[in-house]
This record gives structure tokens, C-alpha cells and sequence, in this order.
């Protein structure tokens, strides 16, 4: 039966809202240092929706350091947001500082690629507050399925645990802002459809198959979210 949190967000600031909640509830998780967030839309940019995030996490009390990938990104943050221009640095920046303060913060990294692995592993390996990774995309397709991307997976890509996930589907939209919790939904003619949730994410053979299947008769009818999706790719 769909819950009530399985509900697709209406719109940009409701899905900042959602996270939000959900990274209040993980960060008070004491087992686990390593959160992503995830909003995967193309297109997306990430700067207003970031600092955002960080002000609503500071409002709550919490010491944070903005990570941004280069120089660049963080001096636009910088000037975007001035009331955040001391936390926002550069991944390189981290790895070169001698403060003996900032790993005891939460560190919000912002966007890193797969060409940013090394230097994050780096800086998780000594960081001593909790990591939150936002749209990062550490696993690199071109590593392909050989003995370095087997050991990635196994090490340092394995101790990341999902905080919030937001995803639209050719013909549908997948949704988890509970953890362990993943809610999928089908796109019809006059909105989002619940289909099935399940304690893990599901791998694209099981969406797949949950999207087509014939037998998919249940579920309620949920609002469109078009203009949620024309927000975040705003």
C-alpha cells in the first residue's frame, strides 16, 4: 500500500523541503557517516538549489563546509551567497588545508565527477564529521567491470548510504526519502501513479519490468509533476 511519504514532490521547493527532512533524519543516524542526496534531472543547476541546502542546514545548527569540484564553482558560490563565503572551498583546497577544525564538520560536496575520486576518498579517509554527497557521480563507466571498479565497489563507493533520491523515468519516477525505503511510480496521461516500493533500490531490469507489465492495475492517482521538473532544470 502506498504511504504517505511516497508522495512525488510538487514542485522545486517542496523537493528541497523533502530533503531536507530526510537529511535531518540520516545525520541523527550514529552508524553511518557517508549520506548522498539525489536529484537526477538533466540539466540541472545545482548552485541556487545547493546553497540552499546548506543555509536551511545551518538554520538547524550545523557547523558545514561547502565542497565545491574547482576553484571556479566556489567562487560563484561566493558570491552568490556571502553569508556562506567563508565555507565554501574548493575539493582542492580541502586536501591542502592544515585546519585542524574543519574535518570535525559536516561537509556538503557539491557535484563531484568521477575525475574527482581520488581527491575525495582523500578527504573522507581523515574526515572525521559526516559527508553528504549532493548529485555526486564518483563511479567512473570508464573504470568498466575490471579489478579497479570491482575494488572501488567493494571499498570506498560501498560505505555511502542514500539520504534522498529523486529520479524521473522514461515512463515513471522513482522516489526514496525514507531510508532503505524506494518508491516507484508510473507516468499516465493525468499524473504519477504509485506502483510498488521496496527495500532496496531497484536495478533498471526490475524497473523495467514494473513500468510495462500489464498487470499493474493499482496504485492512486498523484498530481503531475511537469512543472517540478521544468523548475529543476531551470
Amino acid at each position: 500500500m502506498c504511504s504517505l511519504a511516497a508522495i512525488l514532490p510538487a514542485d522545486l521547493q517542496q523537493a528541497e523541503s523533502m530533503t531536507l527532512v530526510s537529511l535531518k533524519q540520516a545525520l541523527q543516524d550514529r552508524q553511518h557517516q557517508r549520506w548522498t542526496v539525489t536529484w537526477r534531472f538533466e540539466g540541472l543547476r545545482l548552485l541556487k538549489p545547493a546553497l540552499r541546502i546548506a543555509l536551511a542546514l545551518q538554520v538547524e545548527g550545523y557547523e558545514l563546509i561547502i565542497a565545491w569540484p574547482d576553484a571556479g564553482s566556489a567562487a560563484l558560490a561566493q558570491r552568490e551567497c556571502p553569508e556562506l563565503a567563508s565555507q565554501c572551498l574548493a575539493l582542492k583546497d580541502l586536501t591542502l588545508s592544515h585546519d585542524p577544525e574543519l574535518p570535525s564538520r559536516l561537509l556538503l560536496a557539491i557535484g563531484p565527477q568521477p575525475s574527482d575520486y581520488e581527491m575525495v576518498e582523500q578527504i573522507c579517509n581523515s574526515w572525521q564529521g559526516k559527508v553528504i554527497l549532493l548529485n555526486g557521480k564518483l563511479e567512473d563507466a570508464g573504470v568498466g567491470i575490471g579489478s579497479v571498479a570491482r575494488g572501488r565497489r567493494k571499498g570506498f563507493l560501498s560505505i555511502w548510504r542514500s539520504a534522498f533520491h529523486l529520479e524521473p523515468l522514461a515512463e515513471g519516477a522513482l522516489l526514496q526519502s525514507e531510508q532503505d525505503i524506494w518508491h516507484l511510480f508510473k507516468a499516465d496521461p493525468n499524473g504519477y501513479r504509485w506502483l510498488s516500493t521496496t527495500a532496496s533500490k531497484p536495478d533498471a531490469e526490475a524497473i523495467d519490468m514494473a513500468l510495462n507489465s500489464e498487470s499493474d492495475n493499482f496504485g492512486r492517482q498523484l498530481g503531475a509533476v511537469d512543472r517540478f521538473i521544468e523548475d529543476l532544470r531551470g
